[in-house]
């Protein structure tokens, strides 16, 4: 037990060992049970030290279940009947049946000589409406537990060494200097971290630069290889058509004149022949000799086709008019050079030197006083000035007799029998009623300046009046 002095006194158990719980239960009341021990936290029914007739807890009986109950019911509703009888005015308790005597006997005896007294003990009557007296108030929270003790060595000096390993250098902005600080560049760079850091650069860059260069160094040359074998086979081959187009028109020709391949041709032919094959062997071609006649008459179609075509085309510029065959041989002569390129009309001039075109030469520079200021050309000569096609444009149509052909040979009787045979009314139209009689123009019609009103009086006088008029007009 605690004495006096707040010291306990030692107490051991049966086996004579101090039993140091009584430190924890010192203060507790009687009967708590309180877990000291660490058997306590062992269930029963691992525990070896708890019998099988101790584990089984005892249940109370039915009498004591009951009894328990009622008095617990009875107290409950006690406390119910009184919270809403104190709750209801009407039911408020008489101060009489709460009335109790008490006979007080004092412990000093005054001088009047009263002994003794009886006492009515009553209780106060309240008011059910009365607000408590009495103020809840929150109570603040207590200081919390102490934190848990923390192990740490004993401090320490640090070292010079120490100190500087765990420097950490300001943080330098490459881009901000708000207070205008010079910065030395060994700062800079130390903040940067960049001096931190060991660069290792793989050997397997290098050896991959270098079997990128071989790479393109062995596809360079296999390109050249190539672009020589293709030069040398078109070569081959363009000399091997040339030969066999030049054996063609040569047969062509002999065949136009009128006579019959003789055996120098079937020698040229059968020489063509030989080449081709030879150039094929060449390049390193493998086809049968089925293919090759298949090529040869393919060639034959071909130079029939072309044959017909040009055939075709001398009958059609034969059986054209004198109109249409110079505007065919305008057309020929004003073609335009990328055409004739395409063709292969265009003659390039042989040297390099010569940039500048020679008909140029001859010409001579426009004046700055160019033309009359009454004149109304806007061009120094004709389009079509000394040129064979513009006589056959602007020729008049008809046979060797010209217009006396068509017109009934410009006599009377002539004319008459041609109206007579105009079916359809087309003699109208041959001529212009009060039109005179002009000689035939060898080049495109020229108009003649209007000299009615050579100095312009009239159109002066018109916009004045115009603008007299628009003055009128203006408020």
């Amino acid at each position: 037990m605690l004495g006096a002095r707040k010291v306990l006194t030692l107490q051991v158990d049966r086996e004579g060992k101090p039993q140091y719980d009584a430190i924890v239960q010192q203060g507790r009341r009687e009967g708590q049970r309180v877990q000291s021990q660490f058997k306590d936290l062992v269930p029963l029914s691992e525990r070896e030290d708890v019998r099988d007739r101790n584990r089984s807890i005892e249940r109370p009986s039915e009498e004591q279940v009951s009894s328990t109950a009622e008095s617990t019911r009875k107290a409950l509703e006690a406390i119910v009947h009184g919270k809403v009888k104190t709750a209801q005015p009407k039911n408020v308790s008489r101060t009489s049946s709460n009335i109790s005597y008490l006979r007080y006997t004092p412990a000093s005896q005054n001088a009047d000589g009263k002994k003794q007294r009886i006492i009515q003990m009553t209780e106060v009557v309240e008011d059910p409406l009365e607000p408590p007296r009495h103020m809840f108030k929150k109570v603040p929270n207590g200081p919390p537990s102490p934190p848990p003790p923390v192990l740490r060595s004993p401090p320490r000096k640090v070292t010079a060494q120490e100190q500087k390993e765990w420097m950490i250098p300001p943080c330098i902005s490459n881009w901000k200097n708000n207070k205008g600080y010079t910065i030395p560049l060994d700062k800079r760079l130390a903040a940067s971290g960049r001096g931190m850091q060991d660069v290792h650069v793989n050997d397997n860059f290098a050896q991959f630069s270098e079997a990128l260069n071989l790479a393109d160094r062995h596809a360079r040359e296999e390109v050249r290889q190539r672009n020589l074998m293709q030069q040398k086979i078109a070569a081959q081959e363009k000399a091997a058509r040339e030969e066999s187009l030049r054996m063609l028109a040569q047969r062509a020709r002999d065949e136009r004149a009128g006579f019959s391949a003789s055996s120098s041709s079937r020698d040229r032919l059968s020489n063509e022949r030989s080449v081709q094959s030879a150039s094929l062997t060449a390049y390193g071609s493998s086809e049968s000799d089925e293919e090759d006649d298949e090529e040869e008459v393919a060639q034959r179609n071909k130079l029939r086709e072309e044959r017909r075509r040009e055939r075709e085309r001398e009958m059609r510029m034969s059986n054209m008019g004198k109109e249409q065959r110079a505007r065919v041989f305008a057309k020929e002569q004003n073609r335009d050079i990328s055409e004739k390129v395409a063709l292969g009309l265009a003659k390039p001039t042989m040297s390099k030197e010569s940039m500048t075109d020679a008909r140029l030469f001859n010409r001579e520079a426009l004046s700055s006083t160019f033309g009359d200021d009454d004149s109304y050309n806007v061009y120094d000569k004709p389009l079509f000035q000394g040129s064979s096609a513009a006589a056959a444009i602007y020729s008049r149509p008809g046979s060797g007799g010209g217009a006396d052909d068509m017109y009934g040979g410009g006599t009377e009787s002539g004319i008459r029998d041609e109206l007579q045979h105009d079916r359809f009314g087309l003699g109208a139209r041959k001529g212009f009623s009060g039109a005179q009689s002009q000689e035939p123009r060898s080049g495109p019609v020229q108009f003649e300046k209007d000299t009615n009103d050579p100095f312009s009086i009239d159109k002066f006088l018109d916009d004045a009046k115009r603008g007299v008029k628009r003055q009128a007009e203006e408020p």
